[in-house]
């Protein structure tokens, strides 16, 4: 190819212009530096002029060299600063992932703990022996509500007990596998438990009718209770322990009395089943038909001797002395 063929040849001669120039500089540079290092005996004042001299051309040339230099070395750090920003954003998006995940987990074991807390601070008069379960699955129909929870007769569970929740009564075992119990709730068509005023101790029953708040039932007296008393069971009948929360009292649609369950302020996850039957069964049989001592006999009084009698004379009420 021919010089005139050369694509580059319009740019090659003020290219090798360009190139001799830097040379020149550089050898000026050179020259500079070697003279100003010079170790020899030179005159004070000529050598001081010759240095501050070469200091004045060499100053601005090395930093004009330099310039491009630090210019890519800053563009170097500039581009490198934002790859590691990029990365360590992408490491911090993750950090923050991790953590949020671990934040809600401890939220949950939190939440699991207070009620688990609350379970175990059940306490109903006379001590009754608990087991704690899971509700694990719900059955629910227009008049039928049910629970099974994950603990049966293995356990101790029998038809009948009752079953509680952290905030009051659910309801009561109606069926027992080795594993499993079905729990009828409160609200069931068939739920029927007898049950009390605090305020005023007056009786009633709790009917289920398949609605959010069961109907109370066969309330006597004019001012037995008012919006807001708290209802407990009763222990008529022996087939609950007395005193156990149920709920509150509100005005139905029809205006009866209705009972907001406790219950229903925390969904019903983790239950405890009480070992109750009956409260003649928590106490010691022996001891209850052991027959009473007989009472101690009474002292029988001493008899007197009858007092004398005396007959005034003239009279024969008696022998003549």
């Amino acid at each position: 190819m021919s010089f005139r063929d050369n694509p580059f040849g319009e740019v090659r001669l003020p290219l090798l212009l360009g190139a001799a120039a830097a040379a020149m500089v550089a050898l000026v540079v050179a020259f500079a530096f070697l003279m100003v290092d010079r170790r020899q005996t030179y005159q004070t004042g000529a050598y001081n002029a010759l240095r501050k001299a070469t200091d004045g051309v060499v100053a601005p040339v090395t930093g004009a060299v330099a310039a491009p230099v630090r210019w890519a070395g800053g563009v170097g750090e500039g581009i490198g600063g934002y790859f590691f920003a990029a990365s360590e954003n992408r490491r911090l998006k993750a950090e923050l992932a991790e953590a949020q995940a671990w934040r809600e987990k401890a939220v949950a074991l939190s939440d699991e703990n207070a009620r688990y807390r609350a379970l175990l601070g059940l306490a109903v008069d006379p001590p009754v022996p608990m087991v704690t379960g899971r509700a694990v699955s719900e059955s629910r129909g227009p008049y039928a509500n049910t629970r099974l929870v994950n603990i049966g007769s293995d356990r101790g569970v029998r038809v009948g007990h009752p079953v509680l929740s952290e905030n009051g009564l659910v309801g009561r075992v109606v069926g027992v596998s080795p594993r499993v119990s079905r729990v009828l709730m409160l609200t069931d068509a068939a739920s029927r438990t007898p049950v009390m005023i605090q305020r005023t101790r007056a009786r009633a029953i709790l009917t289920g009718d398949g609605g959010w708040a069961p109907e109370l039932a066969y309330l006597r007296g004019q001012e037995a209770a008012r919006v807001g008393d708290l209802v407990l069971t009763s222990g008529d009948g022996g087939v609950l322990p007395r005193g156990i929360t149920v709920g509150r009292l509100v005005r139905g649609a029809d205006g009866g009395w209705r009972v907001r369950l406790a219950s229903d302020a925390a969904p019903v996850d983790f239950v405890r089943v009480l070992l109750f039957e009956d409260f003649v069964k928590l106490e010691d049989l022996r001891v209850l038909n052991r027959p009473s001592p007989p009472p101690p006999p009474t002292p029988t009084p001493r008899a007197e001797p009858p007092a004398a009698t005396t007959t005034p004379a003239g009279q024969h009420g008696g022998a003549a002395p």
